[in-house]
């Protein structure tokens, strides 16, 4: 009689990896559109400041913000591709046997950290919303902009929770160094 369960090799739940693949595009055009933003207003102000002699105001402003952005996108892609940074010295330190298990401990404490940061960011979005906060060069409310630090490392906390409990959605550990290894061994 066949097992009705699916093997351990083939189970991958369909809605987390759903999720985790939208949620990795929207962050991949979400760090896309706020570059192409990044680019435009330093490339207008070259411009004025070519033309016109003078620089725009608001220009630093709305850089800082698309950069913000970028980077907090950023944060969840390498997060999503196994290529954040982590310390490698101490790898073999452990016996590999324990390597599933550090692995899942590894994505709980992800998702403790993030969470919590989440939640602290959430709070200071909430305080700068309640207060009515605004950009002192462009007189515009800042908290649109704070909200994407919570929501990048909530969604961060939820991703490395997926990944703690379903390993088969984990992402292969990629190594930064990769390149420079493989050079060094010429």
């Amino acid at each position: 009689m066949r097992d009705p369960r699916p093997d351990k090799q083939s189970f991958k739940p369909g809605w987390a990896a759903r999720l985790l693949s939208g949620v990795q595009v929207a962050e991949k055009w979400l760090a896309g559109a706020a570059f192409v933003v990044l680019v435009l207003v330093v490339f207008a102000d070259v411009l004025s400041r070519e033309f016109t002699g003078a620089g725009l105001y608001w220009v630093s402003q709305v850089a800082v913000w698309a950069n913000v952005i970028v980077v907090m996108a950023g944060f969840g892609l390498a997060s999503a591709e196994g290529a954040h940074l982590r310390p490698r010295f101490a790898d073999l330190w452990l016996p590999a046997r324990w390597g599933p298990a550090l692995a899942t401990l590894q994505h709980l404490c992800m998702a403790l950290f993030n969470g919590a940061f989440g939640l602290l960011a959430a709070r200071v979005v909430a305080g700068s919303w309640r207060l009515g906060e605004v950009s002192i060069d462009l007189f515009v409310p800042i908290w649109p902009v704070q909200i994407f630090l919570p929501l990048a490392f909530l969604t961060a906390a939820l991703r490395h929770a997926i990944y703690a409990f379903v390993p088969e959605l984990r992402p292969a550990d990629s190594s930064a160094l990769a390149p420079i290894e493989a050079g060094l061994g010429k």
